[in-house]
């Protein structure tokens, strides 16, 4: 098989209060939680993955919450919005959701001409519902009255503001194989055929806009997808030869990751397949109970005694 960057893998982002986090992703949006676990660097602060039901790469949108963490700036050299693609005629459903729960969002406009919804979450971090212009035929996950007709399918894009574009655009096509698609002001949109969702970077030049703050309501990184190691290997050569620095691999359990940041700020990683979210739980009890790093399961007890408590 051909070495392929596969769109979006997953966004990590950090917000504050754990419980506000869960209630809002997994009640007031629908997700599923497909994964309950903790920072690789600091086992005292969760980490959360919600998605589709099975977890399928370009649903799933992770947090690292911490309580007390000061608000975050969106700024350059940072992703600054997510987008969800969403079934047609979704967005008044979700506009009378959000007035019930009292979500702060925009009133519904376009952009490519693509109809979309922009709000934000409790800690600010900007999203929106966008009616996609491509066929999505992914199913969401079904919750708390929220039916497949109108559920979230998974990422539609994922926006990253940068004082200058050049050096971010050369990675997506020279390495990543995107295409400039369109223009409309000072965005661009990038879109890989190597996969039909999840496929979408959109690029804002601001050369005034001061670099952002990564804290609460703001995105930590994003993820690209490969299929296995031997392509993700594969990426990292080029990635060398280009002239930047890219980490190992590194095993997060659900798949390898690589890290590098590119010369806008932003930081990316590319993250395989395998082995996936049922590697130590059911398809039915994904994100049910508390899995460890296999380093920290000795400690346990601790962990869990240090971790706030959260009620699902």
């Amino acid at each position: 098989m051909e070495n392929k960057i596969l769109g979006l893998h997953h966004i990590t982002a950090i917000a504050g209060d754990p419980q506000q986090n869960y209630d809002f992703y997994t009640k007031v949006l629908g997700l599923r939680m497909v994964k309950k676990t903790v920072n690789f660097d600091d086992p005292q602060t969760y980490h959360f993955y919600f998605g589709n039901e099975t977890g399928s790469p370009g649903t799933i949108l992770t947090f690292f919450p911490w309580p007390g963490a000061k608000q975050g700036k969106n700024g350059a050299g940072m992703a600054t919005e997510i987008g969800y693609s969403v079934p047609e005629a979704s967005l008044e459903f979700w506009q009378k959701r959000f007035d019930d729960y009292k979500v702060n969002y925009e009133t519904p406009t376009e952009e490519f001409g693509e109809k979309f919804l922009a709000f934000e979450d409790p800690d600010g971090l900007k999203l929106k519902l966008v009616i996609s212009s491509a066929p999505d035929s992914r199913q969401g996950w079904e919750v708390n009255g929220i039916t497949k007709e109108v559920a979230l399918k998974g990422f539609h894009s994922v926006t990253l503001n940068l004082q200058n574009k050049a050096q971010t655009a050369r990675v997506l096509t020279d390495i990543f194989d995107y295409k400039l698609k369109e223009k409309e002001g000072n965005r661009y949109r990038y879109i890989t055929n190597a996969v039909e969702n999840a496929s979408i970077i959109d690029l804002i030049e601001d050369p005034s806009s001061e670099r952002g703050i990564n804290a609460a309501g703001t995105n930590h990184h994003i993820a690209f997808r490969v299929k296995d190691e031997a392509s993700q290997q594969f990426f990292r050569n080029k990635i060398i030869q280009a002239g930047l620095n890219i980490t190992g691999k590194i095993d997060r359990d659900y798949f390898y990751s690589l890290y590098f940041r590119e010369p806008g700020g932003v930081l990316f990683e590319i993250a395989t397949d395998n082995p996936g979210f049922t590697r130590d739980e059911s398809l039915e009890n994904l994100g049910s109970s508390l899995k460890l790093p296999r380093k920290y399961e000795s400690a346990r007890e601790k962990i869990e005694g240090l971790l706030p408590k959260l009620s699902q």
